[in-house]
């Protein structure tokens, strides 16, 4: 079949899959998020099939696209954002079911790094004939898979710091007062966030001031609720607090050590919540580095960071923070406030982490911003 497609065609069509594709971040782990269209082009270009990876990762966005096209995916393009599978697993590989359904091209956006596939999809499309074209929306593409990309280079889940401060970078006042920092819209966009997120994660001092529920409370997403991490090397938790009652619910994971008491770790796991043992260092905290090797093995891609001042720290000094998602809300608190990242040092400019701001939005009287690491400033 010969093709009448151009880059803009290409370009217009995977753009359409990149936003199925986005649907499903933050629910399909430990699997990325794709999304599949397939065009007919001897019908002016129409699409007879679409399809995102489902919540847990199955069914595929090939299999669902195909199984809408039916008959139609015959001598079709598929616009594919990561490279069809090529393993069986839990399904069968989607690069034999292009196949056999008689796709006559597939544009991919980028190649699948993880060695079960690492284009051994693109090589069996090639080998059954199939036209194939990589590239086209590839940056998206890595945008939004950066929790499975992170997971497969760097062996553990893509990690972003959320804090709402003062204008001067407060979290609360000098006697703990933090609620509310920052107005409705952007607590709203923070509940967004977390549906967005394999997990959240925070230290029992979060728990004890505020007992929170760490769910998402938008309208139509509470389904979406991530599961809730929090270090606690001692289970010190109440089975009372908010948390353990809705662990039933929405999964509650406690980050423990080997001093933790048997006995509230078996009281805990009766009431539905998940212990997980792993490493604390020579002053009794939890090794950072070792629980995101733990947390990627446990399938989990993308970790949302909502700590106060000491664990924001501890993640900054790890290195272990990919992104920031800052909101900030236009009042002073002063000198004696307490500061978002705490504990941090910095006695030369050309030592501190640079940051590259890639996007601001107003949200009422608060301002958002994110920002992605850089370099260091004397790097250049």
């Amino acid at each position: 079949m010969t093709t009448t497609t151009t880059p803009d065609i290409d370009a217009r069509f995977m753009d359409l899959a990149l936003c199925l594709a986005r649907r499903g971040v933050g629910s399909t782990s430990p699997n990325p998020s794709v999304g599949c269209i397939i065009v007919r082009e001897d019908l002016n270009h129409r699409i007879v099939g679409r399809g995102w990876t489902q919540p847990g990762g199955r069914p595929h966005a090939e299999t669902q696209a195909l199984e809408r096209a039916g008959s139609q995916a015959r001598g079709a393009t598929a616009y594919v954002t990561l490279e069809p599978c090529s393993h069986h697993g839990q399904t069968p590989p989607c690069s034999r079911a292009l196949i056999d359904a008689g796709i006559a091209r597939c544009v991919i956006a980028m190649e699948d790094p993880h060695a079960k596939v690492s284009g051994q999809g693109v090589a069996a499309l090639k080998d059954a004939a199939i036209e194939v074209s990589v590239g086209t929306g590839l940056q998206q593409a890595a945008h939004i898979n950066r929790g499975f990309l992170s997971c497969v280079h760097d062996d553990r889940p893509f990690i972003t710091l959320k804090t709402a401060t003062s204008l001067d970078g407060k979290i609360a006042t000098r006697t703990g007062q933090s609620k509310w920092i920052t107005g409705e819209q952007s607590r709203a966009m923070a509940h967004g966030l977390r549906a967005r997120h394999d997990a959240i994660l925070c230290a029992m001092g979060t728990v004890r001031s505020d007992d929170p529920m760490l769910n998402c409370r938008l309208p139509g997403l509470a389904d979406k609720s991530p599961v809730r991490i929090v270090l606690d090397p001692r289970l010190e938790i109440s089975t009372g607090s908010a948390l353990v009652k809705s662990a039933r619910d929405i999964p509650l994971w406690l980050i423990t050590g080997p001093q933790a008491d048997p006995e509230s770790r078996d009281k805990l796991a009766s009431l539905g919540v998940k212990v997980l043992k792993t490493v604390i260092d020579q002053h009794g905290r939890t090794d950072l580095v070792a629980l995101m090797q733990r947390l990627a093995s446990e399938g989990l891609t993308r970790i949302l960071v909502e700590g106060g001042a000491e664990l924001s720290a501890s993640f900054h000094d790890a290195g272990l923070i990919d992104e920031f998602v800052w909101f900030r809300a236009p009042f002073i608190m002063g000198g004696d406030g307490l500061s978002a990242i705490a504990g941090v040092s910095v006695k030369n400019l050309i030592d501190a982490a640079r940051l590259t701001r890639t996007e601001s939005m107003e949200l009422g009287d608060d301002v958002m911003e994110r920002y992605e690491k850089t370099s260091r400033a004397g790097g250049q």
